[in-house]
């Protein structure tokens, strides 16, 4: 298991919190199940970008970062606390991802065959 980009160690500590939070922040009821499995996830891709590089992982990322945007607006989480927490976590998640898509030489390599690749 080698670390290629911080941002995956950012991630994980990112999902760590996301499953610790309901208890730490003393919320309850769907904000408890869903903040979990969306930190279990979040912490089962940023172990993935430490197991086998590859940037389809930060597109997970993303989507999951996405998610825990819509879940805090959605689902009416009662606590103040879990809605801010969901949002917060989202973001930087997103960010996170996206930062790591934008430096990882695969991608953009992907990214210019694709795209900039001159008509023969």
């Amino acid at each position: 298991m080698r670390i290629q980009h911080w941002q995956d160690v950012a991630s994980l500590l990112l999902g760590v919190w996301l499953v610790l939070s309901p208890f730490a922040l003393g919320f309850a009821g769907a904000a408890v199940w869903m903040t979990v499995v969306l930190g279990l996830f979040v912490i089962l891709f940023a172990v993935e970008g430490f197991v086998m590089s590859s940037y389809l992982e930060e597109w997970g990322e993303i989507v999951l970062g996405l998610v825990l945007l819509v879940v805090a607006s959605t689902v009416g989480y009662e606590w103040r606390s879990a809605t801010l927490s969901s949002m917060v976590s989202g973001t930087l998640v997103i960010l996170f991802g996206a930062w790591e898509l934008l430096t990882d030489r695969d991608f953009i390599t992907w990214w210019h065959d694709r795209w900039h690749h001159s008509a023969s």
